[in-house]
């Protein structure tokens, strides 16, 4: 079994500095996991967020509701769209009202993409957490949410 204390080769002076150390250590083991998955689908994670957002929004949604909307913040979100415009994955639109106001909405090839996705993502890269019970998830979950409050 995996320890932080194997990993990183250290003891900790008490359980909580243990716990910041492992949270940050275990994002960041996931965080580039997720990124290698993603290179076979020449995409970032960013680009794979606002996919998946347009995707839940359905139809045409505001940039700033997308930005808000995103897991890891990007204040360059409107850059990132318009590398998803480029390869056809979303098409992107300004309003007639107020010409600042720009509106995405995914494609059919950016569905198709996102479909292929989600098999693939079910299949490898959630593999570790085949050893954890829905109810401990669950409870790491909560204990996660409790952390931010």
């Amino acid at each position: 079994m995996a320890s932080i204390e194997k990993d990183l080769k250290r003891t900790f002076p008490d359980s909580k500095h243990k716990l910041v150390v492992n949270l940050t250590h275990t994002s960041n083991w996931i965080k580039n996991r997720y990124t290698e998955f993603l290179k076979s689908y020449d995409i970032s994670t960013q680009q794979m967020n606002i996919l998946r957002i347009s995707r839940a929004e359905g139809d045409w949604s505001p940039m700033n509701t997308v930005k808000e909307l995103m897991i890891e913040k990007a204040p360059n979100a409107t850059r990132i769209a318009d590398k998803l415009v480029t390869k056809g994955l979303i098409e992107r639109s300004r309003s007639q009202e107020d010409r600042r106001v720009v509106f995405i909405k995914i494609t059919q090839k950016g569905l198709d993409l996102l479909k292929e996705f989600d098999i693939a993502h079910e299949k490898s890269l959630f593999r570790f957490t085949d050893n954890i019970t829905d109810k401990e998830a669950e409870l790491v979950s909560n204990i996660l949410d409790r952390l931010r409050e």
